[in-house]
């Protein structure tokens, strides 16, 4: 009897037990399937953490390439990146030298750098006065995460990329391709900080561009996206979050008619997706002025899939080549199950004409100026994907591109947790946004921050910049162009009035002629101040500043992750249930 009883009351202590250190378990929320926030899903997991992933598309991945598999960095140029690729064993085969530097398609015709030097050396020239320029203006900045340390590099932020390429004269093709390298890799030259790309630059310098491109990820982003959602316990999409209230005992988070607790949350979302959520006690003025202001780049990618390449072998057409012809960035590999894809970036002003494109009269518009180049195109041709990432509501843009006078007033501004809630996504990240590394980077570091809240750290506040000191003379209205000289024929960005775009005539690309309707106006971009400024920023295909050629785009990588345990702890959103976050299902694709 008394053996019975005795066992009775361990059962009963250990039980206690158990419940005890079950309420000790920290508790986290992760707003965003992206790979920011499938990285803060994941470190936090790993620290003990019960965590909750809430996405509100039906797959993850955000905006991870189109590509179906992607040239990468090395250690290097993306260390966060090869760590796990290393821990999740994925497979990577080495690049071939010729794909390690960019190449140049000038109406029509491939050149490698060696073979402009040969063949047009005014335009190599003029690159090389470019780049040279840029260096020395990158070597201004000291510190990276401080660019605007002076009141001579603050002025760079209140000029536009355009209004410092005006003044290096460029010879027409060279300004062509330096624009198309810009606006490939942030936004248009016109709607971008001189400070921001003297910035991206100064970060990358030093760096080769074949140090961008030393292996290729089979498969893409969306496979390390797949890598990390199948370590993940509790994984819920199609779950759009609506609010987000804070007090000193948690965070509600609201889906729907449905509050999920926990002690804290991760806020992965581009700056657009953010302004759909009611943050409750509200966000201060900076933070909002953030959110509806700060610009992001617009890029529309375009796969053109092939029966068989119909460039000619010798250009050996792979990795990043910029076209002069409004073609945009390609991207050309070799398709999975043969024939070849060519991946299109139509950036910029150009992404923004094309809103009054549908899918199918974009994917026309483009083939038929490829086809104009090799004639063997539309013949091969066998079928197109679309991805549109500047005119998803939940995207706003590709990824973040600083404009004038942004740099002034959101510098490092998402860096810092607000109560009990910390922010990534590439926007935050202060070195490397609009890359796949910033993205992990910054998943990386919310994480760490969520344990440094529940150890009991604080946080100060984000400083602002202190008001600009240089004084500015003049507004500089900056050329917009037509529709067909900006998207087909590569605007030389020469200052004139701004003008809405002309409606391009449409072009048959079989017997039919093809209906285009007139192209939205293209916003005239607002005045900047011009301040003596010099060079730019960040790696256009061959400027010595690079970008790692891995992007965090626009697209989601498909989630088939495996069946999630546990049902999640529901709470209708008034009431307050318990703080473990909750845990549902992922669908699969």
């Amino acid at each position: 009897m008394s053996a019975g009883w005795l066992r009775a009351c361990a059962l009963v202590m250990l039980g206690l037990f158990s419940v005890s250190a079950l309420a000790k378990d920290k508790t986290a929320i992760v707003v965003g399937g992206g790979l920011s926030g499938l990285t803060a899903a994941y470190e936090l997991q790993n620290k003990g953490w019960q965590v909750t992933l809430l996405e509100a598309k039906p797959t993850l991945g955000g905006r991870s390439g189109m590509a179906t598999s992607e040239w990468i960095g090395n250690d290097k140029t993306q260390p966060v990146l090869n760590k796990y690729i290393s821990t999740f064993k994925l497979s990577t085969t080495p690049a071939p030298e010729f794909v390690r530097t960019p190449g140049y398609l000038i109406d029509g015709e491939y050149f490698t750098a060696a073979d402009l030097a040969t063949k047009q050396p005014a335009t190599a020239e003029a690159l090389k006065r470019y780049e040279k320029t840029l260096d020395d203006l990158a070597r201004s900045i000291e510190d990276p995460q401080n660019p605007a340390a002076n009141s001579t590099l603050f002025a760079l932020d209140q000029i536009s990329v355009s209004n410092w390429l005006d003044r290096l004269n460029l010879p027409t093709t060279a300004r062509q391709l330096v624009n198309q390298q810009i606006r490939t890799r942030y936004d248009e030259p016109s709607r971008l900080s001189l400070l921001y790309f003297a910035q991206q630059s100064r970060v990358y310098r030093g760096i080769a561009d074949r140090d961008l491109r030393t292996s290729r990820l089979p498969g893409g982003s969306p496979v390390l996206a797949q890598a990390f959602v199948k370590q993940l316990k509790t994984i819920k999409t199609s779950s759009p979050v609506s609010s987000i209230t804070q007090d000193k005992d948690g965070v509600t988070v609201k889906v729907g008619s449905v509050g999920y607790q926990a002690d804290y949350v991760v806020l992965a979302v581009p700056l657009r997706a953010l302004n759909k959520i009611q943050m409750i006690p509200a966000l201060d003025a900076q933070h909002m002025g953030a959110i509806k202001g700060t610009n992001y780049g617009w890029r529309d990618q375009i796969m053109l899939k092939f029966k068989t390449p119909v460039w000619e072998s010798k250009a050996r057409m792979s990795g990043e080549i910029y076209s002069n012809a409004g073609l945009g960035m390609l991207w050309v590999e070799p398709a999975l199950k043969g024939g070849a894809n060519v991946i299109i970036n139509i950036s910029g002003d150009n992404a923004r004409v094309m809103q009054a494109f549908g899918d199918k009269q974009m994917a026309d518009q483009v083939l038929i100026r490829l086809h104009a180049f090799y004639p063997q195109a539309r013949g091969s041709f066998t079928g197109y994907e679309i991805r549109r990432y500047s005119t998803d509501p939940s995207m706003g843009g590709a990824y973040l591109a600083f404009g004038p006078g942004q740099i002034s007033k959101y510098w490092r501004l998402w860096e810092r947790p607000l109560q009990r809630v910390a922010f990534a996504g590439e926007h935050t990240d202060t070195l490397y946004p609009g890359t796949l590394e910033g993205a992990l980077r910054t998943g990386q570091r919310a994480a760490s921050q969520l344990e440094d809240l529940a150890a009991g750290k604080s946080f100060e506040p984000a400083k602002v910049v202190p008001a600009a000191t240089a004084a500015a003379a003049g507004a500089v209205a900056v050329k917009k162009g037509n529709f067909f000289t900006n998207l087909f024929g590569g605007s030389d960005d020469k200052p004139e009035p701004a003008k809405a775009p002309e409606p391009m005539a449409p072009v048959a690309p079989a017997p039919a002629p093809v209906v285009v309707p007139a192209p939205a106006p293209v916003e005239a971009p607002k005045p900047v101040v011009p301040v003596q400024a010099e060079p730019v920023k960040k790696a256009p295909a061959k400027a010595p500043v690079k970008k790692p050629a891995a992007k965090t785009e626009a697209k989601k990588a498909p989630a088939k992750a495996t069946a999630k345990k546990t049902e999640p702890v529901k709470k209708p959103a008034a009431s307050t249930a318990a703080k473990a976050p909750v845990v549902t299902e992922t669908k699969t694709q």
